[in-house]
């Protein structure tokens, strides 16, 4: 089964209600191994494939899950849409505990992450001025203001590394710098999906306000489950009204061609490794870049 939609649960999203035909499947990548089987399925009534980005049960810490096997595993499903949904802190008091956000732009602070394909024999540099599919997400915003979600685009999102929660000094330095959320996984996915040419999009659940509040406590993690349940539910309909949609439907975007103008290594001196471990990205362009 091919699944040209994929979904990556966040904290609290760890299966996808409604998923019809549910067969899970440990896929092996020359990335190691994935946060856990990939589910292929059908949503009202399109075919997709869920991974759950923590592990089932929550196993991995941001900073321990294997991005670039779980990206791979999805890409290998056939998966060409990906939607993944987050737990953020508010930055700004106009976002509320509660409400979903569509994010637009980042702000990458993580440091111990592998967050590409490339090197080891194979170099590429992707466009990544626009990190989010403008179709996808304008597509989810449109969809979740008919269902009368609390729901806004054009979110700037700080990804920081975790696991702990930001002091209160950071808190407010991201705030002065005008961005709206705050949360630990989001960027490694965008950079890895624009570099497998996947149109990407993140749903980011609004769970609480950081630190930034002096007149309250910093967030904790009972805090956040509190809020991030009712989220949830708000981010499965939004999914199952939206998939649907694209399900059949061609991409009006270049994310399928991110890799085109990207390949900077000579054909010549591409490694036979490399060629290996990277066929299901660079097959297609033949190793070289397209001029």
């Amino acid at each position: 089964m091919r699944a040209p939609i994929g979904i990556i649960g966040g904290s609290g999203l760890y299966k996808m209600e409604g998923l019809a035909l549910d067969r899970g499947f440990e896929v092996k990548t020359p990335f190691g191994d994935p946060s856990g089987p990939v589910h292929l399925g059908s949503l009202a009534g399109a075919p997709v494939a869920f991974l759950a980005r923590h592990g089932e049960g929550h196993r991995f810490t941001p900073s321990e899950v294997n991005y670039r096997a779980n990206l791979w595993a999805l890409k290998s499903c056939g998966v060409e849409r990906l939607i993944c949904v987050s737990a953020v802190g508010s930055l700004q008091a106009r976002h509320l505990p509660g409400e979903l956000r569509l994010v637009s732009q980042f702000i990458d602070k993580t440091k111990h992450r592998q967050d590409t394909f490339f090197g080891e024999g194979l170099v590429a540099h992707v466009s990544f001025a626009e990190p989010t599919c403008a179709h996808l997400t304008e597509t989810l915003l449109a969809s979740g203001r008919a269902l009368q979600l609390p729901i806004e685009g054009g979110a700037l999102y700080v990804c920081m590394e975790g696991p702990a929660f930001s002091t209160r000094a950071e808190s407010r330095l991201h705030q002065s710098w005008g961005a709206d959320l705050i949360g630990m996984t989001q960027v490694t996915e965008a950079r890895l999906a624009r570099e497998a040419e996947l149109c990407y999009a993140c749903i980011a659940l609004v769970t609480d306000y950081d630190a930034w509040r002096e007149e309250e406590a910093g967030v904790d993690a009972t805090s956040v489950l509190e809020v991030m349940h009712a989220n949830v539910d708000k981010a499965q309909a939004l999914l199952r009204k939206v998939v649907p949609q694209l399900a059949g439907t061609p991409r009006p975007c270049a994310c399928g061609e991110a890799l085109k103008a990207a390949l900077f290594t000579a054909p010549e001196a591409v490694t036979a490794e490399a060629r290996q471990r990277l066929d299901l990205l660079v097959a297609k362009y033949g190793y070289g870049m397209v001029r």
